[in-house]
């Protein structure tokens, strides 16, 4: 494998770029968009923006590529792109439309590219003929993925004037301000043209210099992990902005990304060439188990249901192939063994290691002190290669949360108020690692924990840590079966030295903290529950995921159903409640507890483990735009699991709606009743 790459011809792209198309403005007003997709330029003022049409803020990759279309995993994607974008009410781009109008720059507003890693959306726009992407601020790993395609990014909105004036734009103008490594990612075309090149010794690596210094957890994680200038790894301290590449302890990829990003392995590397290193890699299949159930007729005429089968085919042919694991379906029962994460937190991350994951929340094992983070397809496969990841130090923000929370708050709650913050909903949190920390933290256990790490996904950070400490030590021994003195041997020096610099500090008071929810569109809606104005009837309550389908999110959704039991209650009629499992142990703890019984008894649908509602593909998606579902997830974009408003929430509190029948507080019965909105 090494010899043919170190023989492969590769070259930079030109220094100056022409772009010779249109630019696609991608505005809040739906009849804007249908006039530039019938062959309209709009006009654009960029000396005086106060003249121009607003702008969509907060595209996600689910309104760029819809879950349902990433089952394509080749050029068809080109057709796709903004298909789920929404206007108001409205979805004003239809299939191969982008393509047909011969655009080479899209432009938005504020925080392109949130939530799913999925490098599909880059991909449909390169495919479609997006050459250039242009908004106020870009989510780091759709940004990431679009330097590893070659698309390039900018926030530089001058640029829309010589754009249309056919000008020769320097690439130096796309690459200021970037690290040495991302500026030549950005040179080379792409990551794995760079790492060819870094493989033939053409690139200039900088060397990590920084001297012992106060670091932050995170930081003394990366300096464990980065490469030294003879290929070692390990180096005496990092500070925020050092670039390098990183070995990753652990690598993996779901059913989604894999089969794409074999498809690029096999294409640019060879058909026989080998991963590097399988044992230290994992697959699942944990996304599309269900789809069946709930995919459309019309969506089964496009062929879709088919084209998810093959993404399943792909996945366990090249694990085969490679002698990977796979955590694959279940032999004896329609499911899944349990969604990456789950699996990942329950048996094998471990605190310090550095761990990389085809999925934006990835970052859900900080929960027992490791970082880890979301990548694309592109950045997957160059891993099976190198075994490494580029990266650029972050910077942190600690947020500490003090105080003793209210016993109807739950780690939900507190990642909605987060979420709320200015500071986040304003994008400063981007890009950056989320160290929780505060008495309520230390409070909170392993699984909890996993919400507010898991979340950090939500906001755009680069990843989410608690620092690891006995109730770290404690997880390991009891659900892992560890040694106790292995355990602790493990969190020796891992945490943030005293006097360690952060970008911004956030203090909450968990007193002040009553239960939330975000009202539907995004997770950064949040509002107290009591803040609600008119009760809000549901017809669908879903308990499950990655975020909040573990062990201690089963407990709540049993202590409210027991609580209901005991009052002559069971969930309303007019509601449908599903709690899915995110895990096979997850499952049995449930047995072992006896919560199953507790769940029928209440008349609560029990699905095995699958990502499932969350990505539109299972049991608990909304099918009706006026339909209100209260979800446990940890996104509610427009479209992502069905066309209904979706309020988030804590299981605590989609268990106690989904008795009311509309949404509520929930209050242990010895307190009092359930309390209204």
């Amino acid at each position: 494998m090494i010899n043919s790459l170190l023989e492969r011809k590769i070259e930079k792209r030109p220094d100056k770029v022409r772009l010779q198309g249109r630019i696609l403005f991608l505005t809040e007003d739906p009849e804007l968009i249908k006039r530039q997709l019938a062959g309209a330029d709009l006009p654009w003022d960029t000396k005086n923006p106060a003249n121009n049409p607003k702008l969509r803020d907060d595209i996600s990759t689910d309104e760029i590529t819809p879950a349902h279309y990433c089952f394509y995993f080749d050029e068809t994607l080109g057709e796709i792109p903004y298909l789920g974008l929404k206007c108001g009410s409205v979805t004003p781009i239809g299939r191969g439309e982008v393509k047909r109008g011969g655009f080479v720059c899209a432009v938005s507003g504020k925080r392109r590219g949130k939530g799913s890693s999925r490098e599909q959306s880059p991909y449909a726009e390169m495919c479609a003929g997006i050459q250039v992407v242009i908004a106020e601020n870009i989510e780091r790993i759709y940004q990431q993925n679009c330097q590893n395609l070659g698309v390039l990014t900018s926030t530089d909105f001058s640029l829309i004037d010589r754009i249309r004036a056919g000008q020769e734009i320097p690439l130096s103008e796309f690459t200021a301000g970037e690290d040495e490594i991302t500026r030549q990612v950005i040179e080379y075309g792409g990551l794995f043209p760079f790492n060819v090149a870094r493989m033939q010794k053409k690139v200039f690596l900088p060397l990590v210099k920084t001297g012992k210094r106060p670091m932050t957890l995170a930081e003394k994680i990366f300096a464990r992990h980065m490469t030294n200038e003879k290929g070692i790894v390990g180096v005496a301290a990092v500070n925020p902005g050092d670039s390098g590449f990183a070995q990753a302890d652990l690598r993996f990829s779901h059913e989604y990304v894999t089969p794409m990003a074999a498809i690029f392995f096999e294409r640019y590397v060879g058909k026989d060439a080998k991963v590097n290193d399988a044992s230290s890699i994992i697959f699942f299949r944990d996304h599309l188990t269900f789809l069946d159930e709930v995919i459309s007729e019309e969506k089964k005429k496009l062929g879709l249901l088919d084209l998810a089968t093959q993404l399943k085919l792909k996945q366990q042919d090249f694990a085969a192939k490679q002698g990977i694991k796979l955590h694959g379906e279940l032999k004896d029962r329609k499911g899944s063994e349990g969604i990456c994460h789950s699996i990942v937190l329950e048996s094998y991350a471990l605190p310090g290691q550095l761990n990389i994951g085809s999925d934006s929340h990835t970052p859900h094992v900080g929960a027992i002190g490791c970082v880890a983070f979301g990548i694309g397809t592109t950045d997957v496969f160059n891993g099976w290669i190198t075994k490494d990841v580029r990266v650029k130090v972050p910077e942190s923000v600690r947020i500490v949360i003090r105080g003793k929370k209210h016993k109807n708050v739950t780690a939900k709650d507190f990642i909605l108020k987060i979420l709320s913050l200015d500071y986040v909903r304003s994008g400063k949190a981007l890009a950056k690692v989320m160290e929780y920390a505060g008495e309520a933290i230390e409070e909170l256990s392993v699984d909890e924990r996993a919400t507010m790490t898991n979340m950090a996904a939500e906001i755009g950070g680069f990843t989410g840590i608690v620092a690891p400490d006995k109730k770290a030590v404690d997880f390991l021994v009891e659900r892992r079966g560890m040694d106790r003195n292995t355990a602790q041997s493990m969190i020796a020096g891992l945490y943030s030295d005293p006097d360690a610099q952060y970008a911004h500090v956030i203090e909450l008071d968990a007193a002040e903290i009553t239960p939330m929810v975000a009202t539907p569109g995004d997770p950064g809606n949040g509002k107290y529950v009591r803040q609600l104005n008119t009760p809000v009837p549901v017809e669908i309550a879903y308990g499950g995921t990655c975020t909040a389908g573990k062990n201690e999110d089963m407990d709540m959704y049993a202590a409210v159903l027991a609580d209901a039991l005991k009052q002559g209650k069971r969930v309303a009629d007019s509601v449908k409640f599903y709690i899915q499992f995110g895990s096979q142990e997850t499952r049995e703890y449930c047995v072992r507890q006896g919560y199953l019984d507790v769940f029928q008894k209440a008349g609560a649908h029990v699905i095995e483990p699958s990502c499932g509602a969350c990505i539109n593909a299972g049991p608990g998606i909304s099918t009706r735009p006026d339909q209100v579902v209260i979800s446990a997830q940890n996104r509610n974009f427009p479209g992502r699991s069905g066309p209904g408003q979706m309020y988030l929430a804590s299981p605590l509190t989609v268990a106690a709606s989904a008795v009311a029948g509309y949404i509520v507080e929930y209050e242990p019965s010895e307190k009092k009743e359930l309390v209204g909105a």
